[in-house]
């Protein structure tokens, strides 16, 4: 298992956030969730930081390696989990 934290940008109210978060949790990897509304971060101020349109949540990122939405999540960590066996 990759000891770089996952970071998940999401909003309230989104479902595919949570459960990004849980998968993540439920799986024993670091995960922070950063609110975007609360953090006061616009999808333009995002999409600045990681250098790619934001059109929707969550974008997840594990350390420095973009790994998209909650559809590419699952993927990545298959190949992650592959990848420490």
């Amino acid at each position: 298992m990759s000891e770089s934290e996952f970071v998940v940008y999401g909003r309230p109210g989104c479902g595919y956030c949570t459960a990004a978060v849980r998968l993540l949790q439920a799986k024993g990897y670091p995960v922070t969730y950063v609110d975007m509304a609360a953090e006061g971060i616009s999808p333009a101020e995002l999409a600045a930081r990681l250098g790619r349109p934001v059109r929707t949540v969550p974008q997840i990122l594990h350390g420095d390696v973009y790994v998209g939405g909650y559809t590419e999540l699952v993927p990545y960590l298959a190949r992650l989990e592959a990848q420490a066996v």
